[in-house]
Order: structure tokens, then C-alpha cells, then sequence
């Protein structure tokens, strides 16, 4: 059960970033819209008043100033994700090919290294159970223990769960 558990919450976590950004842009857009038309309707009813007041006009001026430094804000955010990707290519042109398919290689080199990890370790643990005369259901509950279920479920499925995110 607790396997289940960490693998689910890990797959989910390789999109947690993803999430969050587009809940925190719906979140602030929409606030950003509600925030201008309250304003508009402020200051047409001030206008139709005949009240018109310049400490107010400033006001108003200030807070559209803060929307646009905050979408402005959000465009370098974009604008610095797209130089970085621009970097790792530009940074590429000059590399061989062993050296980008090697950089490439990080992330899944390390689930890979821990799946050959886990074999190494139970290969090598039956080997040793088989001649040392420990029965096979013994070396199998002390070798795939739930630690180690959670383990490999957690990498494997925060790798695959990344890789389904950026899609």
C-alpha cells in the first residue's frame, strides 16, 4: 500500500511546478482583469459625479503601473527560460556529439544506474542466498523489502512522471 502511495505522489510530483505556475498565472490574470474594471467602473462613476480628483487619477495610475511591471515581471521569467534553453544549444554547437548525448544522459543515467543498481543487488544477493543455503522465499523478503519497493517506485516514477508533465 505504501508503495502504491509514494508512487503515485511521486509521479505527480514531477508536475508539481507545472501546476503551480499555471494556478498561480490563472490566479494572477484574473485578479489583474477584476482589479482594472473595478477601477473603470470607479472612474466613470467619479467622472459622472463631476469628482475627478488627481490624488485618485495618481492612484490609479500607480496601480497600472504595478500591473504592467508584474506582467513585465512574468515576461522575463519567460524571457530568461527561453536564453537559458538558447544557452544549452548555442553551448552545443561546438561540442561533440559525446558530449551532448552525455549531457543529455543525466537524468535518465540515474534511473537507469539505479535499475542496474537494483539488479546488481539482487543478483548478487540470490547468488549468495543460494550458497549459503537461506531458502529463496527468505533472500526474497530481504532483498524486495518494502523500503526498497518504495525506493525504485519513487525514482522511476518521478522520472516518468516528469517526462509526462513537460508534454
Amino acid at each position: 500500500m505504501m508503495t502504491l502511495f509514494t508512487t503515485v505522489v511521486s509521479f505527480l510530483m514531477g508536475g508539481v511546478p507545472k501546476i503551480l505556475d499555471f494556478l498561480q498565472d490563472r490566479s494572477d490574470k484574473k485578479h489583474e482583469i477584476e482589479l482594472a474594471q473595478m477601477q473603470m467602473a470607479q472612474q466613470l462613476q467619479m467622472q459622472q459625479a463631476g469628482f475627478v480628483s488627481q490624488e485618485r487619477i495618481e492612484a490609479i495610475h500607480l496601480d497600472e503601473l504595478k500591473i504592467n511591471a508584474d506582467l513585465q515581471q512574468g515576461q522575463a521569467n519567460i524571457d530568461e527560460h527561453k536564453a537559458l534553453l538558447q544557452h544549452d544549444i548555442e553551448s552545443a554547437k561546438g561540442a561533440s556529439t559525446w558530449v551532448i548525448n552525455a549531457r543529455a544522459m543525466v537524468r535518465p543515467g540515474i534511473a537507469y544506474g539505479m535499475f542496474l543498481l537494483l539488479v546488481f543487488v539482487d543478483v548478487f544477493g540470490f547468488y549468495y542466498a543460494i550458497h549459503t543455503g537461506v531458502s529463496f522465499d527468505s533472500a526474497l523478503n530481504l532483498l524486495w523489502d518494502d523500503d526498497s519497493q518504495i525506493i525504485f517506485s519513487s525514482i522511476i516514477s518521478f522520472y516518468f512522471g516528469g517526462q509526462a508533465f513537460k508534454k
